[in-house]
Order: structure tokens, then C-alpha cells, then sequence
């Protein structure tokens, strides 16, 4: 009878969770509350899942393991049950009770997920592997195969995506090489299926003729009051897309998890290795849904293709390991080149937002230059012996375009505003390329610093004209932002040609562009702001100053600038006084003190 389920819920909810977990009845009981949860009376079940979520919130982890795998197998059969019938196609309306009372549990799933990593490493390996082995199982139940349902089967995995759309509970659980280890493992042995679930972004977009056409936002306002409450079914595909595609950009991040690769989908003969995977993510960029050319800096929580696939890519760019064996191929590059290769033929280019696809390729391509093997890749391809004539190396094709881009040779993107940004990201993809030798030497028959001396001549033209700026004077009418946006480039040109004096020869080309004397100045006046070099450049300004002060011209550039002068005078003023905020203290027994820290970076310059 319901009443007694009820008063003996109660009675349950009182008793410390220690005692009802080593009660010899705890099996059974076990086995009843999963039952429960399927209560036909809504409250009842609603009870019994408030107990589960009081005893997550205040019981220790091996009282909580066996409550969330209890949880768990409840919605392993229930989504097994004959009584579950949702359909991708048919949608989903969340605000059906029986849908919401199966994401209430689902939720109540997830936050569990997210907290468990913070205390599971305190128990025994064990209790973790049963909870990590319940939730792979949930996410790998499917109809079978001759089931009418089964390619349209709404699985457990869309339900989490919909709750958690970046897995952020694959991320904390892979954080740790402790339960990293775990879950890779079961995945290799017991779930290798759940690999080609995670693959569902191939599947997705395999026919790349823009397969988001389907997700508009303007449909979405003509639902009305439940605009809110229902997704269609390509929404729950995009949603499970992202939350997959999350999945394998953290999957790809460790080397085991790599080892899961190829993996062989159902309705492709070859399998999908990394390569395949990786050009996908890399064509995706160019297949996003359109956004307004101004939102250069687009929101990184979005989730838009664009922005997911960058997230994922910066991240392999960052780990050695993992950008030498996802990103520097071949295929990887030509895929990245693809829309530079188009425009520089004056073939027709599909690709929408066309500026900001070739600042992300650029950003992409700066991160590998960053690098001594992906420097190497650019400079020779993949095999050097075997490289192709009708196929040059991408720094050539890099080159080349950096070069169109600075005559303005590009037609489709003249008048853009945002050609001087696309302008500037390919200058730097070439200045981490000219500031080494070898990449000198291969950009040398190009003469890209006469076309950056070029333009940066006719840029300093124009700011010639820009007004002083007036202290105290609002910015709107003391410099209008078209003259703001003249000086920031002429900066960057001069900071562009500035690292062409990284090497010997450089410096000689430098010289020749006649722009020594300013770029010094721009050092000068950089070093005096105490900016910061770029991240991914391995040399600062220490390097240069260096390489300056070893030629006449040099010489008397950083003399003339006032430069030297000015570490003369600071290193004078550490050394006389020391820093404003040095403590005065008495004289060391010692005869000679060591330098004091703060003058070290002043000597060194000078030296």
C-alpha cells in the first residue's frame, strides 16, 4: 500500500545513511528503492529522489557510490523498458511531467558526476571504478540493431547533453590520472561502442553542405510560450554534437585516449583515424552559422562550430605530445590553407564570414609556427624528400598570401574592416617563421619585408595627419577611432619589421627598408610602457637590443633613440638608491653584497 511505502521512506530518511548501508537488508533495500523510482504515484517517486539527493549531499563517498550506481541502473532500465518510446525525429517537450521528472533524475546524475572527483581519490580504486563503469553503461544503451526505433532512438547521452552541453563532467573526471586511467581502460575493453557514440560529430557533418542550414535561430520564435520548452530534432542532434564533440577534443588530449583510434562507424567501409577526425573539426570551421563581421571578439561560451573547434584545437596546440600527433600532417595544413589556397587561385570561395575564418586559421597556424616541429612542418611539409612540386610547402603559400594582403590584392575582401586585423594575423604567422634562419632563408626570395616596409610607409603618411592627442580630453573628440585604428597599424607593421632583426640577416634587411630609426624608437617607446612580448615568441627585446648593438647602423640607432641613456640612468639610479620601496638596513659582514635583483635586467641590457 502506498501509505506504508511512504512511512517507511520516512523511517529511512531519519536513520544516519552509515547504518542503513551496513544494514544486513541494504541488497534488498537497495533493490526496492531503484524500484521505487518508478513509483506509478509521481509523489512518491518524487520522495524517493529527494532521499537520493540528500544522502549525495551529506554522506561520505562509499555511502554515495552505491546510491548514484542504484540511480544509474534505474535509468538503464527504464530506458531499456518497453515503456520508453521518445523519438529524435518527434522532438522533446520538457515541459511534459514525465519528461521533466526523467530530467530531474538525470540532473541529480550530472551533479553528482561533477562533484565526485574532489573525494573518490580518498577510497578505495574500486568504488570509483563502479561508479565510473554504471555511467559508461547508462550512456551506451541503445535499441538493438533489427529495432525499428534505433536510428532514432532518443538515448540517455542527448538527456545528459542537454543538462551538461560542454561534458564538463568528462572534464573533472579526466583531470586526474588516477580515474583517467580508469575510465580510458573501460572504455578500451568494455565500451569501445561508446567511442563511435562519441564520434557523432562525423556522422553529423560528413555531408559538409553547410549541415547546420537545419538551425536557424528565427524558427525558434515562432514556437510561442513553449519556445522554451521544446527542441526539435535537429536541436537535440546539434545539442548531442556539441556535448560529443567536447568529448572527443578532451578524448584527443591524452595519449591512451588516442590509442581508441580508428574507430569504424556504421555507415562508413574506412575507419575515422585522428587525421580524419582532426580535418573535420578543421573544416568545420569554414561551416559555421553566420555571424555579424563586427563580433571580432565572439563570446568563447557560445557554441557556435567556429568557437568549439578553436577552443579544442588552441588546447592540442598547447600540449606537445598531442600536436605532434593530431595536428602536424600534412592533411591538418591543407585543411587549415584550404580558404587561403581558394582566394590566392581566384577560385569561388563558400565560406561564410570569410575575415574572421582567416584570422582563426591564422591563429591556428601561429600556435603550430610557435613550435620547433610544427616550424619544421610549415617550412618542409610532413617529408621533406617526398614533398610534391604541385603541392609547396604552406610556408610558401603563407607567404605568398601575407603579400597579396598587404597590396590589397584580394578582392573579395577589400573595403572589410576588418581587413587590417586578417592583415596583421598573417604578419605574425610569418614573423614566428623569419624570426629563425631557416625560415629567413625561405622567405628571402619573397621580399616580404620591402612589402611590409611599403605599407607601413604609407601608413605612417597617414598618421602624420592624425591629431596629438590632448590630455584630459575626452577620447571621442580628441581622436576619432578610424586614426586610432591608423596608429595601431602602423605599430604593427613597425613591430613586424622590428623581428626582422631577431637574426643577422634580418637586421641586413631591415636596414635596407630605411626604417631602423623608427622601429628603435617603437622599441623605446614599448619598453618605457614596460609592455610584454607575445606569448608564443621564445626571444624579447633583450635579443634584439643584442643583435642591434653588433652593427654601426644598430648602434647608433639605439644612441640616437635616447635608449641607451635611458638603462644608463635606471641602472645608475638602482645601483645609487635601489628600488622606492627598499628596506634600509644595516651593512652585511660581508665585503662585497651580491647585485641587487631589480638592476639585472637593466645590466643585461647593456651588456
Amino acid at each position: 500500500p502506498l501509505q506504508v511505502r511512504q512511512e517507511a521512506l520516512q523511517t529511512l530518511c531519519f536513520a544516519p545513511p552509515s547504518d542503513i548501508l551496513n544494514s544486513e537488508s541494504w541488497p534488498i533495500l537497495r533493490k526496492h528503492l531503484t524500484m521505487s523510482l518508478s513509483d506509478p504515484d509521481a509523489t512518491f517517486s518524487e520522495k524517493v529522489l529527494r532521499f537520493y539527493a540528500k544522502t549525495f549531499s551529506s554522506s561520505p563517498f562509499n555511502v554515495t557510490r552505491e546510491v548514484y550506481t542504484s540511480l544509474a541502473k534505474h535509468l538503464e532500465l527504464y530506458f531499456l523498458s518497453g515503456e520508453y518510446s521518445l523519438r529524435i525525429s518527434a522532438g522533446l517537450d520538457v515541459s511534459n511531467t514525465d519528461i521533466n521528472r526523467l530530467l530531474k533524475k538525470v540532473r541529480l546524475l550530472n551533479e553528482y558526476q561533477k562533484e565526485a572527483p574532489s573525494s573518490w581519490i580518498r577510497h578505495p580504486e574500486k568504488y570509483m571504478e563502479e561508479v565510473v563503469e554504471s555511467t559508461l553503461s547508462l550512456l551506451s544503451v541503445k535499441r538493438e540493431p533489427n529495432h525499428p526505433a534505433s536510428p532514432d532512438f532518443l538515448s540517455p547521452v542527448y538527456f545528459l547533453a542537454l543538462l551538461d552541453i560542454k561534458a564538463v563532467w568528462f572534464k573533472k573526471w579526466t583531470h586526474a590520472y588516477y580515474s583517467r586511467a580508469v575510465i580510458l581502460r573501460l572504455l578500451e575493453k568494455k565500451y569501445k561502442s561508446l567511442v563511435m557514440c562519441f564520434n557523432s560529430p562525423v556522422e553529423f557533418c560528413l555531408p559538409l553542405v553547410n549541415p547546420f542550414k537545419t538551425l536557424k535561430r528565427g524558427n525558434c520564435s515562432e514556437v510561442g510560450d513553449k519556445e522554451n520548452f521544446f527542441y526539435t530534432g535537429p536541436e537535440l542532434q546539434y545539442v548531442s554534437f556539441v556535448h560529443s564533440l567536447c568529448l572527443l577534443g578532451r578524448l584527443l588530449i591524452y595519449k591512451q585516449g588516442r590509442n581508441l583510434f580508428p574507430v569504424q562507424l556504421k555507415n562508413k567501409k574506412d575507419g575515422v583515424s585522428i587525421t580524419n577526425l582532426l580535418v573535420l573539426f578543421t573544416q568545420l570551421i569554414y561551416y559555421s552559422p553566420n555571424y555579424p563581421k563586427t563580433a571580432l571578439a565572439a563570446d568563447r561560451d557560445n557554441y557556435s562550430p567556429t568557437r568549439l573547434v578553436m577552443e579544442i584545437l588552441q588546447v592540442f596546440c598547447d600540449q606537445t605530445g598531442c600536436a605532434a600527433e593530431c595536428l602536424y600532417t600534412d592533411a591538418v595544413i591543407d585543411a587549415l590553407l584550404h580558404p587561403v589556397r581558394s582566394l590566392l587561385s581566384g577560385t569561388e570561395v563558400h565560406i561564410r564570414c570569410l575575415e574572421t575564418t582567416l584570422i582563426d586559421v591564422a591563429d591556428i597556424l601561429g600556435r603550430i609556427a610557435a613550435v620547433e616541429d610544427g616550424l619544421s612542418l610549415l617550412l618542409y611539409g610532413e617529408n621533406e624528400k617526398n614533398a610534391k612540386e604541385d603541392s609547396p610547402a604552406a610556408v610558401h603559400v603563407i607567404v605568398q598570401f601575407t603579400k597579396k594582403l598587404l597590396q590589397d590584392d584580394i578582392c573579395l575582401l577589400s573595403g572589410s574592416e576588418l581587413l587590417p586585423v586578417v592583415k596583421g594575423a598573417f604578419i605574425f604567422v610569418c614573423r614566428q617563421m623569419y624570426r629563425t634562419c631557416e625560415g629567413l632563408q625561405m622567405l628571402i626570395p619573397y621580399r616580404l619585408h620591402e612589402s611590409i616596409g611599403e605599407a607601413w610607409k604609407k601608413t605612417s603618411l597617414l598618421s602624420e595627419r592624425v591629431p596629438t592627442p590632448v590630455t584630459g580630453a575626452e577620447s571621442t573628440s580628441s581622436i576619432s577611432l578610424e586614426s586610432k585604428n591608423i596608429l595601431l597599424w602602423e605599430e604593427t607593421l613597425l613591430e613586424a619589421l622590428l623581428n626582422f632583426s631577431a637574426t643577422p640577416k634580418g637586421l641586413f634587411l631591415l636596414h635596407s627598408t630605411g626604417a631602423m630609426n623608427d622601429c628603435v624608437n617603437f622599441m623605446f617607446s614599448s619598453l618605457s610602457k614596460t609592455l610584454q612580448t607575445n606569448e608564443y615568441e621564445d626571444f624579447g627585446n633583450r635579443m634584439i637590443v643584442t643583435q642591434m648593438a653588433t652593427t654601426p647602423t644598430g648602434a647608433v640607432s639605439l644612441q640616437t633613440s635616447g635608449f641607451i641613456k635611458a638603462l644608463v640612468t635606471e641602472l645608475w639610479a638602482l645601483l645609487e638608491c635601489g628600488k622606492d620601496d627598499f628596506r634600509i638596513t644595516q651593512p652585511k659582514s660581508t665585503p662585497v653584497d651580491p647585485i641587487d635583483q631589480s638592476c639585472k635586467k637593466v645590466r643585461n641590457y647593456i651588456i
